[in-house]
């Protein structure tokens, strides 16, 4: 208990930390973004717009780790073993042979390296969304022109899914090597004699030395993330940004931000749940690929064959296997990702 109580008071004192370095910068360039004739006050709204939307992401980072890393371990382990008969058994034996700590198993790295990913996630969405909307707006040399419009803008449903899939492509850059370390934490024996890596930069460490250098090593699977990355985030945020702009439109409102917080919350665990139906398969193969071997030990030296093997152990329900714990997941992950980032909006706004 008292470590966990250490933990808390760590986790607000970073966001309190963040909340205020925030604030002094925002102090600080306050006077950047008064309209001026050169044309700067644009560019500098663009900048400071995007700033709000890495530090919004970087807090529904936090947020979607600490909801989501007990779900997480269960799903990695029905995915990369065959002990458990289903997702209840799973959490059952885990609970019983660990104790209630190995459902956070690995969350330093997560919760360092998500709440990065989801600040780039959110920050190379709404860029390249700027981008589309000057680009509808005849001004694609200058993306930054989108900003001052961009309350009224409604960008096309294939736009928003390909802003979203730039932003996974774009994510899968710190997400590849962050989930294959967080994967293989997950998956080693619990007690101390079987354990395979002590902690995260021992993990990494030993990745790299088997594989024959960092990158090889870090970034196996890479290939399979980036499908998965952008066909994910592509959904995930078209669901979202779709449900939000017909309940501005339905109920007649004037501005995204007089959604409710609970609307917010349950349009951001639909479009989680459309997240994981169309990119699951992906993630089956990136689990696979990511708890092999190296060298000699390696059963998928490709994605084609990780699909093939895949295919001919269990056939069509192989690549579904744990996605009910994983769909089961996603509603509270996801609503509290978006909840959380579209509050820190509009409480920095």
């Amino acid at each position: 208990m008292e470590d966990g109580r250490k933990s808390f008071t760590r986790l607000t004192n970073i966001i309190y930390t963040c909340r205020a370095q925030y604030k002094q910068m925002e102090k600080s360039t306050t006077s950047d973004l008064q309209p001026s004739s050169g044309g700067g006050g644009g560019a500098a709204a663009a900048a400071h717009q995007t700033t709000k939307d890495l530090f919004s992401g970087a807090m529904g980072g936090i947020a979607q780790v600490l909801i989501g890393q007990p779900f997480d371990i269960v799903k990695v382990r029905l995915q990369t073993t065959n002990r458990y008969t289903g997702a209840l058994d799973a959490a059952t034996s885990i609970y019983k042979s660990e104790g209630p700590l190995a459902f956070y198993k690995g969350t330093l790295t997560p919760l360092i390296g998500i709440g990065a990913c989801v600040s780039l996630q959110f920050g190379a969405f709404h860029a390249a969304r700027r981008w589309f909307e000057a680009r509808d707006n005849n001004d694609h040399r200058n993306p930054e022109a989108a900003f001052v419009n961009e309350q009224q803008q409604q960008l096309k449903l294939s736009n928003i899914f390909l802003s979203g899939a730039f932003a996974g492509v774009v994510n899968a850059s710190l997400s590849s090597p962050i989930e294959h370390i967080r994967i293989r934490l997950q998956s080693q024996p619990h007690d101390r004699q079987s354990r395979l890596y002590s902690g995260p930069l021992d993990c990494a460490r030993k990745i790299a030395v088997e594989a024959g250098g960092w990158l090889p090593g870090l970034y196996k699977g890479t290939c399979v993330t980036l499908l998965r990355e952008a066909t994910a985030y592509g959904a995930w945020f078209a669901t979202f940004e779709a449900l939000m702009t017909a309940d501005v439109n339905r109920n007649r409102r004037t501005d995204r931000a007089q959604v409710p917080a609970w609307k917010v919350a349950f349009y951001g665990g639909l479009a989680g749940e459309a997240l994981w139906l169309v990119s699951y398969p992906f993630d089956v193969i990136k689990s696979k690929m990511q708890t092999d071997g190296f060298g000699v030990t390696c059963r998928y030296p490709t994605m084609r064959s990780c699909f093939v093997h895949t295919w001919q152990q269990g056939g069509f329900a192989a690549f579904w296997k744990g996605i009910w714990p994983t769909l089961f997941r996603a509603m509270p992950v996801s609503a509290g990702t978006f909840a959380v980032v579209e509050m820190t909006r509009r409480a920095i706004s």
